[in-house]
């Protein structure tokens, strides 16, 4: 049945008023807020809205982390049939200007002092932002500044309104439409400006509910909601999906407390992106190394027995006798506590997105008993594209098209997709919406890949990076420069990699390590270090990435098709590549081609021979200082291999 997200909340209020809805967890305690006072903060917001001058059509900038208030806002605005447009909250301020221009906005509801500095700074930019709301008052008591105000006067605006406008409120949530926008969400800009992907309420609710038949969801489902809401994925699971199925979405305190407050709840669905379960597995692996030597033998032990039948029992294949009594015992003892400790021990369908998954963190999630899966979508597909079944769970494929959806590969290898959740558009942006959608609606992903015998999808890279070697060896050979990135990306060593080698005779790659992993490390060593730049420079540094490199060239040589990738030279970056510093979108994917611009000094030492190479780099600080930051940065050769030919 079609509807939209206002009238779904409505529906939930209904049927189930005392139903927890959502929780927030404040000064260390979870408060409640059930479909009924749901449903009346949304009307008193609306209310206020109204009041302020917000009409249809127009669009309502959020800017936050996951708390109750932002969404009921978000629900406020689509119940007068305006537009809600989730920002990132960790943008630095001239990240707002072209979103809040381009869409003419004139309303904004944030989360609290830092986000209202940021409003206030680019203000004279934005002549259309009038009116500015804060949740959480904090640093706020002195400001005085035209238009600003807080939730709570808004709240009480709202009240005044309805109490003499009784029925405005609801007269516009029934003029709501399912085909009318009910949100636009700015895609991470990897090439220039970000685009405004335009959704309406039908194609997030089609999309919802296919995931949620999908996999059985039900109003009894627990969410925590931890990453930005900006990013398409989590507006589904804990917005879209949420409203869809009803069940409950829990906030946490902050960024810093994600952790307990995820053993607290106890999510049964739990999405993340590939970096989240590395983090995991990287704190596991650090704390392990601290353990006692009768723990760690007990660890590995246990872990090597998981990881030969544990992915096989996962998929539901018969196991012998003896294997389900180790198992059962490896589960009392290592894999049911370390469940408990990452906060999973209650999950029934845990999903990965974004990037790909190392086979290795995907396995070692699965062999331990947690039900992790691959899903395939984007921004202008609401998500759902390809989801794995439970038992078909791999790491080198996406999944398999759901409800809904026709998916086809062009002559050029490129995935289309077909179905009711595609955007409707980019935001006044008709030329790059006629790139991607043809006229009998055919969305082009950008992403070169292909089906396999069993009907999964199999992704290789982004179409448009797909390049070819030339000279040398391995002349005309493929190169595909994220498959070999994540690749990187699997070792707790390696946070970050940028490999090049489009049109030349060799691949070289830029490392980024992981300071918390690689820091443990030297210390066990007694190796001092002052800071990440003198870390990352160390001789014994470079030769722990040298293995991890030689170890990805190793398995690259297996593949005749991406053996010519392997990365012959490397060097060890003298800072993390940062999103403050356009090296990295907000959703952490590399912006290659600035990368490559900004370095060209490395990469022209990588090609050229060089053993070393000096380089200067401004920075930006988080409190917004700028400085510099200067290294001779040591460039290593890697080992590669023959191809493996496989038998005729």
């Amino acid at each position: 049945m079609l509807t939209t997200f206002p009238r779904l909340m409505l529906d939930h209020a209904a049927q189930r008023p005392d139903a927890p809805a959502l929780r927030e967890k404040e000064f260390g305690i979870w408060q409640t807020l059930s479909w009924a006072q749901l449903a009346t903060l949304v009307r008193e917001l609306a209310g206020g809205l109204a009041q302020a001058g917000l009409q249809r059509d127009q669009h309502v900038i959020v800017v936050g982390e996951n708390r109750p208030r932002l969404y009921a806002t978000m629900l406020a605005a689509q119940s007068l049939g305006a537009i809600p447009v989730p920002l990132y909250q960790d943008a630095v301020a001239t990240e707002f200007v072209f979103p809040i221009v381009n869409a003419g906005v004139a309303f904004a509801v944030v989360e609290d002092q830092e986000q209202v500095d940021k409003l206030l700074e680019i203000r004279p930019q934005c002549p259309a932002l009038t009116h500015l709301w804060f949740d959480d008052p904090r640093g706020l008591r002195h400001y005085d500044e035209p238009g600003l105000a807080s939730l709570d006067a808004l709240v009480a605006a709202g009240r005044l309104f309805n109490a003499a406008h009784p029925t405005h409120v609801d007269d516009e949530l029934q003029r709501n439409r399912p085909e009318d926008v009910a949100a636009m969400f700015f895609t991470s800009g990897t090439t220039g400006h970000p685009k405004g992907v335009v959704h309406t309420h039908a194609s997030l609710i089609d999309r919802a509910r296919a995931g949620a038949r999908f996999d059985r969801l039900t109003d009894r489902e627990e969410v925590l909601a931890y990453l930005p809401p900006a990013w398409i994925g989590q507006n589904v699971f804990s917005y879209a999906q949420w409203l869809a199925c009803g069940y409950v979405v829990s906030c946490p305190e902050s960024a810093a407390t994600v952790g307990i407050d995820l053993k607290e709840i106890g999510p049964t669905y739990y999405f993340a992106p590939p970096r989240v379960f590395e983090a995991l597995l990287t704190s596991v692996m650090i704390r392990m190394e601290d353990a006692s030597a009768p723990k760690r033998w007990l660890f590995r032990r246990c872990m090597a027995l998981a990881r030969r039948i544990g992915p096989a029992r996962m998929d539901g294949q018969r196991l012998g006798l003896l294997d389900r009594i180790a198992y059962g015992l490896g589960n009392l003892l290592i894999y049911g506590p370390l469940r408990n400790t990452l906060g999973l021990s209650r999950v029934r369908v845990a999903y990965t997105a974004g990037e790909a998954i190392g086979p290795d963190l995907f396995s070692f999630y699965r062999s331990i008993g947690i039900n992790l899966k691959q899903l395939y979508g984007s921004t202008e597909t609401a998500v759902f594209v390809c989801l794995q079944p439970d038992h078909q769970a791999r790491a080198d494929t996406v999944g398999v098209p759901i409800d809904g959806v026709e998916l086809k590969v062009a002559a050029d290898g490129e995935v289309l997709v077909r179905s009711a959740g595609l955007l409707k558009g980019y935001y006044r942006n008709e030329a790059a919406t006629a790139e991607v959608l043809s006229a009998d609606g055919w969305y082009r992903t950008g992403d070169a890949g292909f089906l396999d015998a069993h009907g999964h999808l199999k992704i290789i890279d982004r179409a448009k990076d797909v390049g070819r070697l030339l000279g040398g060896a391995n002349d005309g050979a493929m190169f595909a420069p994220k498959y070999v990135e994540n690749k990187l990306k699997f070792f707790p060593y390696i946070k970050e990699a940028v490999a090049f080698g489009d049109r030349r005779e060799k691949v070289c790659a830029f490392i980024n390590i992981d300071m918390e992993a690689v820091g443990h490390w030297a210390e066990r060593r007694n190796l001092p270090y002052a800071g990440y730049t003198d870390l990352a420079q160390k001789p014994e540094v470079v030769e722990l990435v040298r293995d991890c490199v030689e170890q990805v060239n190793a398995d690259l040589a297996a593949d005749e098709k991406l053996a010519g990738s392997q990365v012959t030279r490397f060097l060890v970056l003298h800072k993390e590549l940062d999103a403050d510093d356009g090296e990295l979108t907000r959703t952490r994917k590399v912006r290659r081609g600035f990368i490559g611009e900004r370095y060209q000094v490395l990469v022209d030492a990588l090609y050229g021979g060089r053993a070393s190479q000096y380089i200067e780099t401004a920075v930006k600080f988080e409190d917004g200082r700028s400085g510099m930051v200067a290294a001779e940065l040591r460039i290593a050769d890697a080992k590669t291999f023959a191809t493996v030919r496989s038998a005729a």
